[in-house]
């Protein structure tokens, strides 16, 4: 039985550049770096996927982390309100 063959980070992004320029076919490019056509389709597809991700910046990610705090803030002055409301009743017996 054949194992199967695991390939890095650096060799698939190698490979589906190669694809994304388009000078070589995916024949071409399949029997340059042994791998199988659909292989290559598969990395090229992700590849191009991810380029939206890798040029939507620090302004999505900071606009998470700033909706994150608020959320957690609104709770503590959920909680801080409540345990201020309960105290006050319990000393004005």
């Amino acid at each position: 039985m054949v194992s199967r063959r695991k390939f890095t980070a650096e060799f698939k992004s190698k490979v589906a550049l190669a694809a994304l320029r388009e000078e070589h076919t995916l024949a071409e490019l399949s029997a340059k770096y042994a791998v199988h056509p659909n292989m290559i389709r598969n990395w090229k597809r992700q590849a191009a996927d991810g380029l939206a991700g890798l040029f939507a910046g620090k302004g999505d990610k900071q606009a998470g982390i700033v909706q994150t705090e608020i959320k957690d803030l609104h709770a503590k002055i959920g909680q801080l309100t409540i345990e201020n409301d309960f105290l006050s009743k319990a000393f004005k017996r």
